[in-house]
């Protein structure tokens, strides 16, 4: 078979080599739960990952996806299958832990900062799926992000309306140095200065802080659609 031409989506060696051997791990966890019984997997994970980009950079759908990579329905699948088992949230972790290391910060975050915003959407969506943010006069769904003080994300979610979208937040704390915990919801976080070490007072050891642009650059890169 012809080796394909790459797209520009496609990863590098250096990205590949920092996550491939997360997704090696899933498969061989994968395969030893099924005690090795089946066809042997045909397809290179490094191909799969670079049409699950390529359907994420261009947005086209799955049943668009170029002959030159593998079937759209096994593509497909392993999509499904990586967000079910937490394979992406993994590589998101690993990836961000890399570059704040690369930035000279701790690989785990001691602050964080939670923002929300209202988008409006098309009139083709299910009145299910929206709702009325009243004090902005935006019929649409509330997005929320929690990120580091690096803007490197954290968690998401979207709600209907004025719904607060605060699901996937509740386990996501800000850990200071001390041993300090701040629930999302706090807004802005940081560890305070005068929390001494060993204290164990529920959900101390925060106080506000708003590190100027953080939030708005991050606001820049999601899609305009809700």
């Amino acid at each position: 078979m012809t080796e394909r031409r790459p797209y520009p989506s496609d990863l590098s060696d250096a990205r590949w080599e920092l996550i491939e051997p997360v997704l090696t791990d899933w498969r061989a966890e994968r395969r030893s739960r099924a005690l090795n019984i089946g066809r042997p997997p045909k397809h290179d994970l490094r191909t799969i990952l670079d049409a699950i980009l390529y359907v994420d950079r261009t947005g086209v759908q799955w049943r668009y996806l170029p002959h030159d990579f593998p079937p759209w329905e096994t593509v497909y699948g392993y999509s499904a299958k990586w967000e079910k088992d937490g394979v992406f949230a993994q590589l998101s972790g690993l990836l961000r832990s890399l570059l704040r290391e690369h930035e000279g910060r701790n690989a785990e975050p001691s602050a964080c900062l939670i923002d929300a915003q209202s988008v409006k959407t098309s009139t083709s969506v299910p009145a299910t799926s929206q709702g009325t943010d009243a004090g902005k006069k935006i019929v649409g769904r509330k997005r929320s992000i929690v990120t580091d003080t690096l803007g490197l994300l954290l968690a998401g979610a979207r709600a209907p309306g004025r719904t607060p979208a605060v699901t996937p937040f509740d386990a996501v704390v800000c850990r200071g140095r001390q041993g300090g915990v701040a629930r999302a919801g706090a807004g802005v976080c940081r560890p305070s200065a005068g929390r001494t070490e060993g204290s164990r007072r529920a959900g101390g050891g925060m106080r506000p802080w708003r590190p100027p642009g953080t939030l708005a650059r991050r606001r820049c890169w999601p899609g305009a659609g809700g």
